[in-house]
Parts: C-alpha cells; structure tokens; sequence
C-alpha cells in the first residue's frame, strides 16, 4: 500500500519532492563546462511521444540558461531501453543528457535481467521533471455510471472481459494488475503495440477497460465516446478536477502515475550535475513551463538529485511486488 502525505501526494513522490532544492555553483578547478558544443539531449521514444515533447519544452529555456545549444536526439526503440542504454554507455562529459519515464528506469530492469546498462549503476539522477496520472478507461459498449458499477459488472463477466496495455510490463500493463488485484477482478489482458491501437479497440468493442495516458484517453472522452471513470494518483489533479481518483471510489493508497526525469551517464562529474539540475529546477519552476505541461495533463515537478533517486528505488519496490504477485513476464 502507498500512504499519502498532504494534498493526495504519495509517500513515494514526497521523497522526491522534499530533495528538492538549488544546487551550488560549478568549482573554480574544475574545467569550463559547458564549453561551445552543444548538448545532446537523447529521448528514447519517438518524435511527437510527450517524452519528445517535453525534451523540446526543455531544450530551448535550458540551452539558454547554459549558454549552448540543446539539442534533441529521439533514438527510440525496445520500450525506451535502446536510447536508455546509449545514454548510460555516452561520455560522462556534460553533454550527454537523457530525458526518459519511469519504465527503462524502474520496470524494465524487472522484467529483463539482461539488459545492456543498470540505471542506479550506469546513471547518475539530474531531477524529476513532470508526473501525469493514468486515467481508467470504459469502451463504448459498457455502461457503466461509475467505478463500482463497472467492478460489479466486470466481476460478473470473469475473464470474457478484456483490458488493453501497450505490453507486457508496460505502465498500463502494470497499473491494471495492480487495479485487478484489488478489486478482484478477472479480466484478460490483451497487448498492443500502441496507445491508438488500444483506443480503436475500445471502440470498437474489442476491449472493455484499460488505463491510458490522458493526454490520448480525453479528446475521445470529451467526444463522448469513451468513458473515464477515474485517475490513478493519489489526489485529484487541475486538469482532470472532475475525475475522482481510485482512492476516492474505495481503494485506500491506489496510485499509479506516469513521470518523466533527466539522467546523465554515471561519472559526470557532481559540479555538472548540480548546474544541471539547479537550472532544471528553474525550468520546472517557471509559469511557461508549467502551462505547456497541463496541455498534456502534466504537472511540473522539479527535484535535487537525490529526490529522483529516492523516486526510483521507492518505485521499484513497489512494482517489483506487482510484478511478482501477477506473475508478469516480459514480452
């Protein structure tokens, strides 16, 4: 179970948000960083993904804080592990960034013991930049009002019902189980390669449920065809005030958001890091930042180091006992 602290955070994105912080100017010895080259900012996801997305937004206001172009490098592939991994094995100079969600970070390590990096090994925390709550998605042929109509139907149907994911360990995938689990509920999983895949499946009557990204799940439910029942963090959020949280409908501590951080290889030196992540912070903190997230149904974040690391080993845990309770493999 997640606890709660104050206004519906979770324990787990408190710690993270209580390391938050400026961090101290670069060291008289050390060498000039950054010098006249640009940055290379690596997104693992392809261009238009809200990964993408969100690097741009940063790129601009963070090159000209440094001074230098930031450059944005999309190198999609494996669910995020393939740029993940370029990342971790780049020089640790200062000039390879990586703008990434949780799941090359927290999940895939689970899922995958051979993956070609470790991220508490071979990546060194900037700060968590952005969360966004999964919303629990109707298909056009349940009718249900609210959270506890649906259980009670879906209970009724066992495993007839479907629920759709982007894959096998995927945060959608992960974020029903968990949901199943404690409701007790039956329903089968069915993969896509992707989140229209799943949305035509619910419309088409092919899936019942699935936890989606807001940012794709609410212009088909503003249009009438799909139906959110709720959100997935642990209070409600401003872009989505409507939508009561699973906490709400009676499942104490439920929480299962989406987040997105910086990294860099694992021996950039602590100076460049504390540069990085104090302008960071500043991004995170400033309205035009912030305004462009909710576009996304996104909320800026902003943490010191140490806050994301502790994100990512709290996170862990947690989904490692999911994982291991629904017997998930990976693809």
């Amino acid at each position: 179970m997640v606890v709660a602290g104050p206004n519906g955070v979770s324990r787990r994105l408190l710690l993270a948000l209580a390391a938050s912080g400026l961090g101290s100017p670069l060291r008289a010895a050390e060498p000039a960083w950054p010098a006249a080259r640009p940055i290379k900012l690596i997104v693992p996801f392809p261009a238009g993904s809200s990964p993408d997305l969100v690097a741009r937004w940063l790129a601009e206001p963070l090159g000209a804080a440094l001074g230098q172009t930031v450059l944005v490098d999309n190198r999609p592939g494996a669910g995020g592990n393939i740029g993940t991994a370029l990342a971790a094995q780049a020089a640790p100079d200062g000039y390879s960034l990586l703008l990434t969600i949780q799941g090359p970070l927290v999940t895939a390590p689970l899922l995958n013991p051979k993956l070609p990096y470790d991220p508490l090994r071979d990546l060194r925390p900037v700060g968590l930049v952005a969360s966004s709550p999964n919303v629990l998605v109707l298909g056009g042929g349940v009718n249900a009002r609210d959270c506890a109509e649906f259980v009670r139907q879906a209970r009724a149907q066992g495993s007839a019902w479907n629920y759709g994911s982007v894959g096998n360990g995927s945060a959608s995938h992960l974020a029903m189980e968990s949901f199943k689990s404690r409701a007790g509920l039956a329903l089968t999983h069915v993969p896509y390669a992707g989140f229209p895949q799943v949305t035509n499946a619910l419309l088409s009557g092919e899936l019942q449920a699935a936890f989606m990204v807001p940012g794709l799940a609410m212009a088909q439910v503003r249009a009438g065809k799909l139906k959110a029942l709720a959100v997935s963090s642990l209070g409600r959020v401003a872009a989505l005030a409507d939508l009561p949280t699973l906490v709400e409908m009676g499942y104490p501590g439920f929480e299962a958001i989406s987040w997105q951080a910086m990294l860099v290889p694992a021996r950039t030196p602590s100076a460049i890091v504390e540069r990085l992540s104090a302008e960071l912070l500043r991004v995170c903190r400033s309205e035009a930042f912030r305004a462009k997230l909710l576009g996304l149904y996104f909320s800026a974040q902003g943490t010191a180091p140490e806050g994301l690391l502790n994100l990512m080993r709290a996170d862990r845990q947690h989904w490692a006992q999911v994982i291991k309770a629904a017997q998930i493999k990976a693809d």
